[in-house]
Formats: structure tokens, sequence, C-alpha cells
């Protein structure tokens, strides 16, 4: 290290501008001597610092990386042989894909291509906002740091971490596994059966001696426990979680140094876990936050940090995961996956005081400040949120892990205005704009393992702005590399469809036509809602009816109908086929005892011929609404929901364009539902429910498709505006 005085005549006359070299740039801020008050008045005393032109970060948050190619180091799963690319496959089963809201094992391939990308354009910084792997086994973290280190030994990547509650799961390592591996059923010999795999402590692997056994069919093996934040954090140091000689700055909310007295040396002691650890009480935040009355307190690590990479660009890889005490045990925790910020502010706000420290810090110095953290700091369905409660109930469409609204205030409050999250795997942007000049962006990046699969890649401009754009990983090779093993699980599961993993009905096989990895998670996506969607989120009469043959034309006719006729009589006369025997179970009395008459035939007749004007008014025909099923409707509501704006291009323009023709239909009834308790009479009349359910529902998917745009943007830091660049006409 160059000695203080030195270091500070070459930083004048080489005015640092014109200085190539890191271990200079890092030697400029390194001289001791300056108090932290004394910060602002030395940056302000320093010639100016310029910026690179333009400074690319890729982000790409819930990868769920799953090593498809395994080696499990102590012998003990062996896989199943790929004919492909002659290794064994130690995958999980596509009917575990198709009822998850991830993918395990394609996305294996989809991150490969990402980065592949990210390359090709030139980026050399990746952010990893989280669930980067998927529950912290030690056989797929040791994958995940080799592709790590290969890309940032061989193309000079700089990636940054930051932890999801998939890693780890709890703060300290766990037991184990999983029970729906790909493998070879033991009664029959044949492949393409659940194989159970979990480590020791799970109960079927208890007690055992040795690096693994078979209990059973089961694998005991530790190659897959659930590592806290050591195992983790030690695997992929060198990915953001300590500082490294490349680094301009590198600080935690516990540092004790300021930019000016920076060194490596000391960066590096001071980010000892030893050092990164906080109080946490199951009431509140411990330390000095902690009353008297809190209980349950435990200290637990915390990876937040900041780093300048190049300069005038800090990244905050904030750790959002808040893991709350509930008994004494030494990991007795609840999962963080629903805490988020909410919890952020009441048990760890220690770290936000931090970040705004930071983002006062960094404009005084002219820095740049992005934050990534795994969890959205905003809401999250254009502003939808409390009429998707109104309409599905509390709890639906993940509504548990919306911020509050004053929660997003205070996160403003901060100074920071721009953040990109994950965790929801989905596609949006939000803004809020506050009083004092305060704004918020936050970007929700999709996941490469989800649908619509893609990555954000953000170019911070010296002007104070930022381009956004979404790159979308339409086509991924390899992608059907594991198809053949999909084949021998569905014969199996054919053959033998007692044995399906939880009882339920197997995935579709027109899963294995997809023609590249796009198509490949919309057949996902439609699997995905009929196989667990419908029943997680919709109300039991909105599921079964859009599972029903109802088409298009039919739910036109539906927002016209005009009946006294009720459920319980259509019961006894449904002709028309409207609704299932699973809908009216849905119902508070599943029987009904009415008599034929016509009067429902003659009132479906008018509202046929009503619909049929209202098409041809705008331009259509009744029957071309034949075209789509109250299914797809269903499945598009879901996409758009997850994917915004990327969802279009799966929405073909005439079925939009019918979507908005019934959204109009459905504004002028008034239709209200008498309900037993949490369920719909059999005295209401037979379009009420479609008309009071599928009225809001309407009104809750045009606000998705129009809310702020996500493809390809500008936010200007300085007006707080955001500037659409996408040129393509949106169909909604």
């Amino acid at each position: 290290m160059l000695l203080p005085d030195l270091t500070r005549l070459l930083c004048r006359v080489l005015k640092v501008s014109v200085v190539s070299m890191s271990t200079l740039l890092i030697a400029c801020g390194n001289h001791e001597g300056l108090s932290a008050g004394a910060e602002d008045v030395a940056a302000s005393a320093q010639p100016p610092i310029q910026r690179p032109a333009a400074t690319q970060v890729a982000f790409m948050p819930d990868i769920h990386f799953h090593d498809v190619y395994a080696t499990f180091k102590d012998g003990s799963f062996q896989g199943v042989p790929n004919r492909k690319s002659g290794k064994n496959a130690t995958i999980r089963l596509m009917q575990a894909q198709m009822t998850s809201t991830r993918l395990f094992n394609e996305n294996y391939f989809a991150f490969i291509a990402a980065l592949d990308d990210a390359v090709g354009r030139g980026v050399r910084f990746i952010a990893l906002p989280g669930d980067f792997s998927d529950d912290g086994q030690p056989v797929h973290i040791r994958g995940l740091q080799k592709v790590l280190d290969d890309y940032s030994n061989r193309y000079g990547i700089e990636f940054f971490a930051a932890p999801g509650n998939h890693d780890p799961n709890r703060p300290f390592a766990r037991p184990g596994g999983k029970d729906d591996y790909l493998g070879v059923d033991p009664d029959t010999g044949r492949t393409g059966a659940a194989q159970a795999i979990y480590s020791r402590g799970a109960s079927v692997c208890d007690g055992y001696a040795g690096e693994w056994t078979k209990r059973g069919a089961t694998y005991c093996t530790e190659e897959v426990q659930e590592l806290g934040y050591d195992g983790i954090t030690t695997a992929l140091a060198r990915h953001g979680f300590m500082p490294k000689a490349n680094y301009l700055y590198y600080e935690t909310p516990y540092s004790t140094y300021n930019y000016r007295s920076y060194s490596l040396a000391r960066a590096t002691e001071q980010a000892s876990w030893k050092n990164r650890q906080y109080e946490i009480c199951k009431e509140g935040a411990g330390g000095v936050d902690r009353k008297s009355d809190y209980t349950l307190c435990h200290n637990v690590p915390d990876t937040t940090y900041l780093v300048e990479p190049v300069e005038g660009v800090w990244l905050v890889g904030i750790d959002a995961n808040v893991y709350i005490p509930g008994g004494t045990g030494p990991n007795d925790f609840a999962g963080s996956g629903d805490a988020g910020y909410n919890r952020m502010l009441t048990h760890k706000p220690h770290v936000i005081r931090w970040l705004t420290d930071v983002v006062a810090r960094g404009k005084a110095l002219n820095k740049q400040v992005v934050a990534f953290s795994h969890f959205p700091m905003s809401e999250f369905f254009n502003g939808a949120s409390d009429d998707i409660i109104a309409l599905l109930g509390a709890g639906k469409m993940q509504m548990v892990r919306r911020p509050e609204e004053d929660v997003t205030r205070a996160l403003a409050d901060t100074g920071l205005k721009v953040h990109v999250g994950g965790h929801m795997h989905f596609n949006d942007t939000a803004v809020r704009k506050y009083d004092a000049g305060h704004a918020l962006f936050n970007i929700q990046a999709p996941s490469l393992a989800a649908y619509v699969p893609a990555y954000k890649l953000l170019t911070l401009k010296p002007d104070n702005q930022i381009e956004v754009q979404t790159v979308r990983l339409d086509d991924v090779p390899r992608f059907d590399e594991l198809f053949e093993h999909y084949r021998d699980e569905h014969r199996f599961y054919t053959d033998f469809p007692a044995k399906v993993p939880g009882g339920g009905e197997l995935w579709s096989a027109s899963m294995l036509d997809a023609t590249n990895y796009a198509d490949f998670t919309s057949r996902y996506m439609s699997e995905l809602v009929r196989l667990r969607l419908l029943k997680d989120d919709w109300r039991c009469e909105m599921r079964e009816l859009v599972k029903s043959p109802l088409r298009g034309s039919d739910l036109l006719v539906l927002s016209q109908l005009r009946t006294r006729v009720t459920l319980k009589e259509l019961q006894s006369t449904d002709s028309q086929g409207f609704y299932s025997k699973a809908f009216y179970e849905c119902l508070d009395e599943a029987g009904g005892a009415g008599t034929p008459n016509t009067a429902f035939s003659l009132d479906y007749a008018a509202a046929e011929q009503e619909a049929r004007a209202l098409a041809h008014a705008n331009g259509l025909r009744l029957e071309d609404f034949n075209d789509w099923r109250a299914i797809d409707l269903a499945g598009d509501f879901v996409r758009i929901a997850n994917a915004g704006d990327l969802a279009f291009a799966d929405i073909p323009e005439s079925r939009a364009r019918q979507y908005k023709l019934l959204h109009t239909a459905l504004q002028s009834t008034h239709a209200s539902l008498r309900m037993n308790v949490d369920k719909v009479t059999n005295d209401n009349s037979v379009g009420s429910v479609f008309q009071a359910r599928f009225k809001p529902l309407m009104d809750i998917l045009l606000r998705l498709a129009n809310g702020a745009p996500t493809r390809h943007f500008v936010i200007d830091l300085t007006t707080n505006d955001l500037t659409d660049l996408t040129t393509e006409a949106s169909p909604f």
C-alpha cells in the first residue's frame, strides 16, 4: 500500500479520473486521518471524478439453481442415465414442476443461456437478488459455485448475491430433502418414479451411521441438508458477500470506517461474520431497539452490504430475510417467505437506518445508488390488490407478501429511488411518488424458473438516468434435454395412476410438444393453473365455472342474461350444460328439486340475441368468441398478473379485444350474491354468479394489463419521471 502522503500527491497529480489501475483507485480513498464528519468536506475538496459513460448491471433473481447433473460426492444417489448428455440426471419429477410456482430442472439451462446472453452484451456486473439456490443444499450449492466461478474466471463477470428465503431456509443448517426426485420404482424396476432423498435428522433418516445409507427406498445423505448462512456464504464468499481488491469500496451496516478512510484490509477484518450479526426477538428488533418485555431473542447473521464495483455506482445488496424466533431452540425460527419489508421495519430497523445513511452519503459523493433484495418494496398488482382480496379472499395470489403502503412510504423516505426485487416471480414496475420529492421505483424482475423467463438489464448513465430493459429468454439451448426422462415418468404414472405423488391429476403430455423455452414455460403456466392455482386462489364456484366446457360466447351471453330462474331450478333442467356437477357442489345445497319450465330457454334466447348485437356493434361476431374457453380466460388472467405486458405475446390480439368487450358488457350488470356463510346459495339466479364474480375479475384483468411499462423504459432520477420506450402497441 502506498504511504498516505504519497497517495494524496499521486491522486491530485493524476486527478484520479485518468487512473485505470484499480489498486491506485482504491489507494486514493484509503488514506487515514479523516473523521466521518469531515467526509463530505473532503469530498468537495477533491477534483471531480469522471464516471464511465454507462454501466450495465443485469439482475437475475429466483434462479432456484438445481444441478441437473450433480455428483453426490458420498456416492449415494447416482441419478438416471441421460442419452443426450451421456451424464446421469439428478432431477425432480415433471409432476413436481407442474405443481410448483417454480421449475427445478430446465432453469439450469435457462441460467446458462442468460449468462451467455449477458456476456454477449458486454455486461460485467450481475446481481442475484435471492433464491439463487433452492433450499441451499450442498450438492446444488457446489454446482452453482462452479458456474459462478467459471463465468467470473472466463469473462471477468462480477456477481453480487443477496439471499432469499430459499437460501437459507432458516438462519442455521437443518435437515432437508425431497421425495420427488426422478428415479427407479423399486416394485417394477421402471424409470420415471418418485425417489425420496433426505438428510440425517429427517424422520426416515434419523440416527444412521456412516456417510450415507438407504432406508427402504429412501436415500439418506447429508448432500441434501439445508445449509444455513454459514455454508452458503462460505461457498459464495467471492460473489458479493466479502470485500475484494478490485472493489473501489465495500461496507456493511456493521462497518465503522467511511469512504475516505477505506482500506481493503480494514474492510475484510470488519466483514468477518462474527461482526455481521444482529439481535432479533419474537416481538421486534433487539439490540438498541429491544424493549424490556421482548422474548426469545437470538443473534443471527445479516449479509447486507454496499459495494462500488465501478466509479460512481453504489450497489446495495439488502438481506431482507427476517426469521422471527418462535421457540427456545437454536434454530426455532419462522421462515422468511411472507415477512419481507413489513417485518424489516419492525425487526431489522437498523438496516433501514443504515440504508438512509448510505443514500445520503451516496448523494453527497455523487454516487448513483441502486438497491436490490429478494423482496418487493411496494405493491405489485398496479393498485388492484384490495380488489383482488375483495374478490378472492385474503391471502390469495400471494397477497400476504404485499408490502403495506406505509412501509413503502417509509422505504421511499430513506431517499432510495430505485430498487430491484424478486421473490414473487412477477414482472412488474411500480412507481410511488410522495411529497418532499421522494419517489420509489420498485422493479420486480421475473424469474428464469417461471413464466415469462427473463432478466432485467439496467444501464446506469451519468446524466442521472437509468434505462431498464427486460431481456426475454425465449430460446434456450438444450431446454428439452431432459424430456426423455419425462416421457418415462408420464408412461409410468399413466400405467400406475394410484402412485401419482399427492394423489392428484397427472400433468399433460402436451408439455413435451414445446418448441422452445418460452413455449415450455407458457405450457407450464397453463398446467400450474389447472393443477394448483385454481384450487389455491379461486373461489370454488369460480374455479368450477372456468373448468366447465363454457366457451367465450357462453360468457358473453351470460353477461347479458336476465332471468329469475335460480341455480336450484336450473340444476334439474340444465340442457345448456352451463354448470358441471362440481359447480353445484360448491353451493350451499348441492341438491335441487326444481321442475322443468320454458322460462330459462326464453331468457337465454333473449340474452343470446343481445350478445350477438353487442358483438356486431363492435365489429365482431358472437361465433368469434368460440375460439377460446373459460379456462383460457383464467390462464390469461394469471399470465398477466405474473408477467404484465410480457404476457401480451401469448394472448392473441383478437382474444384481447374480446376480453375488453366482455369487460364492457359486464359493466352494465349489478348482480349481487346471496351467501350462506362463505358459500353461494342455490337460490341465486343463473346469471348472477357469473356476473357478480366476473365483473370485478375483468376489471382487475384490465388494470393488470394497463400498468406501468415493464419491457423498456427510462427513469429520470432528477424529475422522477418514467418514459416508455416500448414500440409495440398494447392489445389492451
